[in-house]
């Protein structure tokens, strides 16, 4: 159990912000190259001067990203419990708990692809494909990234949750960003070269369905490496239905799972309503939100990266080592957050300039949305590395609230509200304002957590 004893160092022994450095560094560096990748499908597809065939692969994402929600049920849920259990150092629960997490994943993911596959064409209207073009594009996105790549896809994800629960952040990152640079590579090949024109939507969805294969192969073999070393198991039996182990996994992993859910669903409200506007602000929406996912990805690696420190440290009861962490990792995440919407507000038109020509209706449509997402950058980074606090700790009621508030509860009915006061950029308004009010209802649930340990 050498590597385990290694991985005790991190946990337990190195000085805090090392620590928060060692696993959040290569998580965020996964997490903006996730979000580069993301932009490089919008750049590419852009290159074809076609909005309809850059707002078939903008409606899409709700439905890719669902995938990572399955992923964040099972692999946040099961990386809190074994992280929580290597703390207690209980080794057999984080065995079962890692077990059961994998099969759930694997079996809702087979669900999901059968549901798609049967109502495909019903799902891109509802998103907002309406469109003749828009739809025949996105059927063919849909086929390869979201049917025949959804139990790839879903479980590099989960992988990567996994390994990182016992402090291997670099190798779990890696994975990532595997998958991420071999997108990038095989992108132009299959849209540009082996496809025909008029196909560059589904060669992009091929690119990236071959990318999370090979992402999941990689995971294989890691995990095959450290085998007779890790607390991870994959093999299912009886007992990884009890000790409450199946309440335990999904309780936490709900709100990460339904805070994707929520997202894409509120993305697909906004491109349907935006749909009924016109396709030129329709596809300026949908980069200006690609745009804006930087800061929010930033929060989200830092946000993963030290989960299983806060989870090993609550669950050892080794508090001021847990609240330190959280704080540092707040204080990093929300400065990064504030200069990114810096740089969005100043250069909004050359951010957006890469994706959208300059003289197209939708830039300046792009330009306008992105400077009102960015705003709500800095709250929306606070808010998530509370909610993610939460999940570490294994406080499901208070990170499902806080989930369903910044997307969902708050958000979408200010989309329609806003939408009747101000019609061209209202609907885009609800998104800092949901921000804001999430992150001060977080600050408060965290001040009354620490005031409740502080008795114990």
């Amino acid at each position: 159990m050498k590597d385990l004893n290694s991985q005790k160092y991190i946990f337990e022994e190195m000085p805090v912000g090392a620590a928060v450095r060692k696993l959040a560094f290569p998580a965020v560096v996964s997490q903006i190259i996730l979000v580069i990748y993301n932009m490089a499908d919008a750049y590419y597809v852009g290159l074809t001067d076609s909005d309809a065939m850059l707002t078939a692969v903008t409606i899409c994402m709700p439905a890719f990203m669902f995938l990572s929600a399955i992923a964040n049920l099972f692999g946040v849920g099961g990386s809190s419990a074994v992280s929580r259990a290597l703390g207690r150092k209980d080794v057999k629960h984080a065995n079962r708990a890692s077990a059961f997490a994998f099969w759930g994943c694997f079996w809702l993911a087979i669900i999901y692809m059968l549901g798609v596959l049967t109502f495909r064409h019903g799902f891109i209207n509802v998103l907002g494909g309406t469109h003749t073009d828009v739809h025949l594009y996105a059927s063919g996105y849909m086929k390869y990234a979201v049917i025949i790549g959804a139990v790839p896809t879903c479980l590099a994800s989960f992988f990567a949750h996994m390994v990182r629960s016992e402090g291997r952040s670099l190798q779990a990152s890696f994975g990532i960003m595997l998958g991420g640079v071999l997108n990038m590579l095989l992108d132009p090949l299959f849209m540009f070269v082996i496809l025909p024109r008029g196909n560059e939507a589904t060669g992009a969805a091929i690119a990236t369905m071959l990318s999370n294969i090979i992402s999941l192969c990689y995971y294989v073999v890691i995990i095959g490496k450290y085998r007779g070393s890790s607390a991870l198991n994959f093999s299912f039996t009886r007992e990884c239905l009890g000790e409450g182990i199946p309440f335990e996994v999904i309780s936490i992993g709900l709100p990460a799972c339904l805070m994707t859910l929520c997202e894409n669903v509120s993305y697909a409200v906004l491109d349907k309503l935006m749909s009924l506007k016109g396709l030129s602000m329709q596809a300026g929406v949908g980069i200006a939100k690609k745009v804006n996912m930087l800061a929010h990805s930033i929060a989200r690696g830092i946000s993963q990266g030290v989960l299983p420190l806060i989870a090993y440290n609550y669950a050892a009861k080794n508090y001021d080592r847990m609240k330190r962490t959280i704080i540092i990792s707040e204080i990093t995440e929300v400065s990064v957050a504030a200069l990114c919407t810096v740089i969005s507000l100043a250069f909004a038109p050359q951010l957006i300039g890469i994706f959208i020509d300059s003289g197209a209706a939708s830039h300046g449509f792009g330009v306008t949305f992105l400077r009102i997402l960015c705003i709500g950058g800095p709250f929306s980074a606070c808010a998530y590395g509370f909610i993610s606090f939460f999940q570490a700790t294994g406080h499901a009621t208070t990170s499902l609230m806080l989930a369903l508030m910044r997307k969902g509860i708050l958000d979408i009915p200010l989309m329609f509200i806003l939408n009747s006061v101000m019609p061209m950029t209202g609907i885009v308004w609800a998104t800092p304002i949901a921000d804001m009010a999430c992150c001060v209802t977080a600050i408060a649930f965290f001040i009354f957590f620490l005031r409740n340990i502080e008795t114990e």
